[in-house]
């Protein structure tokens, strides 16, 4: 059975008119299968879907990003991997389902992935803890992480999941260390790695796997501090206000390429990427090959200072150092003006006459 969004009301009535016109039983007995109107009921489908996809705001981006049919990680790493071992567990407590990490082949060349999965149905979503890692599956990627980096292995992760676990048990074994040492751990490694954005990308769960030297992200997919309903209950105290939230936090794959936080975006097959596996599939598959050749002739050195570079490139093309030769310069790029006032105040003699300037211009005003 599909699943349809509240803003497909007219592609759900149109889909539900071509199954019964494709079935030769009706009320009325048996009856010719009438291939002119379904061809037609068709070019509407894929005209309104163009028409709905070419426009969507980024709350209606967010619930494609959520789609129950969207292909999850297990479905990327069954189809574009070869020869993939699964191995679990971080050698401190135990394993977390909610995350699939293991060697595999791609193109015949071994890769490590990992990849946060949501799962398919109820069943599955429950034991999968709906894509929310715990601190145990942190440090599963990361003991996997620099086994890799180890043997010189390329590393791909699959991201999709809401954050990760706030619960009183992940609390307890060390969540918000597990997250800081996963991104320690991904910006150390001298292999190159790739986060692909595939369906939520939200707050430190997704960041904790994906300082990456590429972030890619799916047409439709999301990534943010936080969600648009956390966002309007913190800041409004409404979380209905999930649309203004969602076009303030800039969440959207589009907004996320032109402020350079991410690198590429793969395009979907209309009406997102559920409704033609077989193309998203090939789309992502291009994506990893054209990136990993990209990479290949690279040193770990220069692997290293490129995903150092990439991050420390984010946010200065306005007011911050944007010179690639000054990347390794924290501080903010001030003007004459700044150091002429800095200056001068750092002398106390300047600092008294100053002062002394100010209490006089203020008798004068008061007297006169």
């Amino acid at each position: 059975m599909k699943n349809y969004l509240n803003f497909e009301s007219d592609i759900k009535n149109l889909e539900v008119e071509i199954e019964k016109l494709k079935d030769p039983y009706n009320q009325d007995g048996l009856s010719e299968i009438d291939t002119k109107k379904i061809s037609q009921s068709q070019e509407e489908i894929d005209r309104k879907l163009k028409e709905i996809y070419s426009n969507l705001d980024p709350w209606q981006i967010t619930l494609v990003a959520r789609h129950e049919d969207r292909p999850k990680a297990k479905f990327f790493i069954d189809n574009l991997f070869d020869d993939f071992i699964p191995l679990s567990g971080d050698r401190f407590y135990g394993e977390d389902e909610a995350v699939l990490t293991g060697f595999a082949k791609f193109n015949e060349k071994s890769v490590l992935v990992i990849g946060q999965e949501k799962g398919d149905n109820l069943e599955t979503r429950i034991e999968r803890n709906f894509g929310m890692m715990r601190p145990e599956g942190y440090r599963k990627t990361i003991r996997l992480m620099k086994l890799a980096n180890k043997f010189n292995i390329p590393i791909i992760s699959f991201i999709d999941t809401p954050g990760a676990y706030p619960g009183v048990g992940a609390e307890e074994r060390g969540q918000a260390e597990a997250i800081a040492k996963s991104i320690e751990c991904c910006m150390s490694l001298s292999v190159p790695t790739f986060a692909i954005v595939i369906g939520e990308g939200g707050s430190g769960g997704a960041i904790a796997l994906a300082s990456s030297n590429k972030v890619i992200m799916l047409e439709n997919s999301i990534y943010s501090v936080i969600s648009p309903e956390g966002c309007a209950t913190i800041l409004w105290r409404d979380s209905k206000r999930t649309l203004d939230a969602a076009k303030a936090m800039k969440l959207s794959s589009k907004d996320l390429l032109e402020l350079k936080v991410i690198d590429e975006i793969i395009p979907e097959p209309v009406g997102g990427a559920h409704r033609d596996r077989d193309l998203i599939l090939k789309n992502v598959r291009n994506s990893i090959e054209r990136n990993l050749d990209e990479f290949l002739s690279m040193s770990g050195e220069e692997v290293l200072n490129h995903r150092k570079d990439k991050f420390l490139t984010i946010g200065r093309s306005k007011g911050f150092v944007n010179q690639s030769d000054s990347l390794n310069a924290l501080s903010i790029k001030k003007n004459n003006i700044n150091t002429f006032l800095q200056n001068f105040f750092r002398s106390k003699i300047n600092l008294r006459i100053s002062i002394g300037v100010i209490i006089l211009l203020g008798c004068l005003i008061f007297f006169l």
